[in-house]
């Protein structure tokens, strides 16, 4: 038990300890609290529990088909409208080009984003993780948004469900967790989220749940939103996950500035990043694992996260781009062995896993 801490804090350490869910207020709390090594403390708690010492990571590809995006959404730097310079849709033969080109045996996952092109149908979309798996049958395909299946339902005029029993039938093993931003509308209007409602992105994921398709969540964090979205943000996935159990992982992603060049005042704090981290381990209680992604806040501080309550490092990406577009100033991708290094460094048991979490080698 954590002593000699004011007693609020003290009644959440109880809660934790006991194993019981914190609240609404006690989230906000928790982030209006300037005692950021009590909370990382019971965070570290709560993921020792579930998961040990264990860190996971898997060997990944990800894959770009498309940066044309019909939405307009104020914190994108990668989306282009076609005609563009620096615009691209590639069929999925030249894919499969780029793919053996940078390819090795140890790729257990294709990570696929992109925009959500109109200029394509439906079937595009498809055929290319029809290739994708008939050229490599072993690799899992983690694809596409729940904003991004609203968006197909709108193109094809199937319903989500249909949309996703078509994506399935074709290879899809998994959906990743982009397109929740901020679960809320006022933020999504606010920051011009050109794509599904909040509504919509979570009834995606239950009918994903649903089909046997468990998918990933993300919460974009750093811009406008308020402490109290977040705390929503996490409470309404909290919700899902008790009906469903159909998330692997919870992603905090905080976002970038337009630049590289953009100086401190643009980007969140190593404080915000570590507490919200944090947070998110102690009121996503029935989520298996929370991801500290290097991309957005560096491997140091990836390093650090897991003492914070993160028990995933993602993966070796090779080239990143979304992230990259705009001001990311961390690698593109790293090697198996630097993940092995960073998560040694904080004293911690790296797991090299596959996209549903089954164990392949560990250090």
């Amino acid at each position: 038990m954590i002593t000699n801490i004011e007693p609020r804090l003290q009644e959440i350490s109880h809660k934790v300890e006991n194993g019981e869910r914190l609240t609404k207020e006690d989230g906000l709390y928790l982030y209006n609290s300037n005692d950021l090594l009590t909370i990382g403390q019971l965070a570290d708690k709560v993921n020792v529990r579930k998961n040990n010492n264990h860190v996971y990571f898997i060997q990944n590809m990800t894959l770009y088909f498309t940066n044309v995006c019909e939405a307009e959404c104020a914190f994108c730097n990668f989306k282009k409208k076609e005609g563009d310079d620096g615009a691209y849709t590639v069929s999925a033969t030249e894919m499969i080009e780029y793919i053996e080109k940078n390819y090795n045996p140890n790729v257990r996952e294709f990570h696929i984003t992109g925009g959500h092109n109109p200029n394509v149908p439906f079937d595009y979309y498809v055929d290319c993780i029809k290739q994708l798996k008939k050229h490599y049958p072993n690799v899992s395909i983690k694809a596409h948004t729940a904003a991004e299946i609203e968006f197909f339902s709108r193109l094809s005029g199937l319903s989500y469900k249909d949309v996703l029993k078509t994506l399935m039938d074709a290879g899809l093993d998994t959906l990743t967790g982009g397109g929740a931003e901020i679960l809320s509308e006022r933020y999504r209007k606010k920051m011009g989220v050109g794509k599904a409602t909040t509504q919509q992105w979570l009834e995606i994921q239950e009918v994903a749940h649903g089909l046997g398709l468990r998918t990933h969540a993300t919460m974009l964090y750093g811009s406008i939103e308020t402490i109290e979205e977040r705390i929503d943000h996490m409470l309404q996935l909290r919700e899902i996950q008790d009906k469903t159990n159909g998330f692997y992982v919870f992603i905090p992603l905080a976002v970038q500035p337009k630049s590289v060049q953009s100086g401190i005042k643009r980007r969140t704090s190593a404080y915000e990043d570590l507490k919200t981290l944090a947070i998110s381990r102690l009121m996503l209680d029935n989520f298996q694992h929370i991801k500290a992604y290097f991309i957005n806040i560096g491997t140091q501080l990836t390093q650090l996260a897991l003492t914070f309550g993160a028990s995933d490092v993602h993966g070796t990406l090779l080239e990143e781009r979304i992230s990259h577009a705009a001001g990311a100033l961390s690698p593109a991708g790293l090697t198996r062995d630097e993940l092995v290094h960073l998560v040694k460094g904080a004293n911690r048991i790296p797991i090299e896993r596959d996209t549903f979490y089954n164990e392949i080698n560990r250090w």
